[in-house]
């Protein structure tokens, strides 16, 4: 069973910034893919950002060129980095850990992101 601790949301105003956290309770964190993800109220969960095992980074067309996915596997922790927030971009984002096996797909608990002037 791998925790995922996520930290960072908060309330920014629009064009502002916030970096999200999320540290894994393993000691094979490279072995897995990470993704955060977001659900906004009364909408379906969606995905942000993942970066693989390899680096490989993906992104949702939403947050291009906003938000940046990285990784540090020697602190065992995914990071997002997001600039020029909107207010769409409010809701509660969820780390994802995935083990590059598929067999093994794990969940935060969240973190709130509210962007209001």
């Amino acid at each position: 069973q791998v925790q995922l601790v996520e930290s960072g949301g908060g309330l920014v105003q629009p064009g502002g910034s916030l970096r999200l956290s999320c540290a894994a309770s393993t000691s094979i964190f490279s072995f897995y893919d990470m993704g955060w993800y977001r659900q906004a109220p009364g909408k379906q969960r969606e995905l942000v950002a993942t970066v693989t095992s390899g680096s490989r980074t993906v992104y949702a067309d939403s947050v291009k060129g906003r938000f940046t996915i990285s990784r540090d596997n020697a602190k065992n922790t995914v990071y997002l980095q997001m600039n020029s927030l909107e207010p769409e971009d409010t809701a509660v984002y969820y780390c994802n850990a995935r083990h590059m096996s598929g067999v093994y797909n794990y969940w935060g608990q969240g973190t709130q992101v509210t962007v209001s002037s």
